[in-house]
């Protein structure tokens, strides 16, 4: 929702260039309050911007050029597939956690929450654009990678992470903004501006560092699920807030989307 408001004035380079840097600066304010100090090998931070590029930019840009080609309700249907890479991810090469037939059952009901959302129709054009619509593709299993890529931290505290990682991305990000929209040529509104230091205090640094919370809580597969509730309460909040229509079908695939995140994080029974 504030992604929609914010791209009204301000271009989407710049827009998650501020969103990063917001959240940057949030997140050292917060270290600073805790005391922590942001590390200072060279091998952190290569991780770091390995894992920028994985959770952020890299994602972002083969999203962002495979949406050019693609409608947006099959793009929202493919970026939503994290969860089923990271248990392909998990199950086929890392085998760094217990991966069930109930977890993948989940994220298999997940996703189809998640077409029942959109519309059965977004997959119409399944096929078409190939090289377009794998690029999103793409964009979701760097998510999924991103999941459990960021168990490399775990020795960590999550806000030294997550502004780790968010400054990574302000280093890339600011220059392509720079290049790419020549910011100092915009008119943002205050609306717009409002919408991306909201969204990159809330849905970006305080985000990120529940993420990497999660990470070693849930596990990788849990985590990822985040990614179907994300469109259901998207679809609520503009029901609720921008007077969007609500549908029997939207609610079956909000409850669907649900169910799956229940099977995959509902805790195996002890023997």
């Amino acid at each position: 929702m504030f992604i929609r408001i914010g791209v009204e004035t301000i271009p989407p380079t710049s827009l998650v260039a501020l969103r990063v840097s917001v959240a940057a600066l949030v997140l050292m304010l917060v270290i600073w309050q805790q005391g922590y100090r942001l590390p200072t090998d060279i091998p952190t931070w290569r991780n770091f911007m390995i894992q920028s590029f994985f959770n952020s930019f890299g994602a972002w840009v083969l999203l962002a050029w495979g949406q050019q080609y693609v409608e947006s309700g099959l793009a929202t249907v493919l970026n939503s597939t994290s969860p089923i890479f990271v248990f392909l991810l998990t199950w086929l090469i890392t085998r760094h956690e217990t991966v069930t037939f109930r977890k993948i059952a989940g994220a298999l009901i997940g996703l189809a929450g998640i077409i029942l959302i959109i519309g059965v129709d977004a997959l119409q054009s399944l096929g078409q654009q190939v090289v377009a619509q794998l690029a999103i593709l793409a964009s979701a299993m760097l998510y999924g990678y991103a999941a459990i890529n960021g168990r490399k931290f775990a020795a960590l505290p999550s806000t030294v992470t997550a502004a780790g990682v968010m400054i990574s991305a302000t280093l890339v990000l600011i220059p392509a903004s720079l290049i790419i929209d020549r910011p100092w040529t915009l008119s943002p509104s205050l609306a717009s501006l409002a919408a991306v230091v909201t969204l990159g205090t809330f849905g970006t640094a305080l985000a990120l560092l529940l993420y990497f919370r999660l990470i070693n809580t849930l596990g990788s597969l849990g985590t990822a699920s985040q990614s179907y509730l994300r469109m259901g309460i998207g679809v609520m909040l503009g029901i609720v807030l921008l007077g969007e229509q609500f549908s029997l079908i939207v609610g079956l695939g909000v409850i669907t989307a649900i169910l799956g995140v229940a099977l995959i994080n509902i805790p195996s029974k002890s023997r």
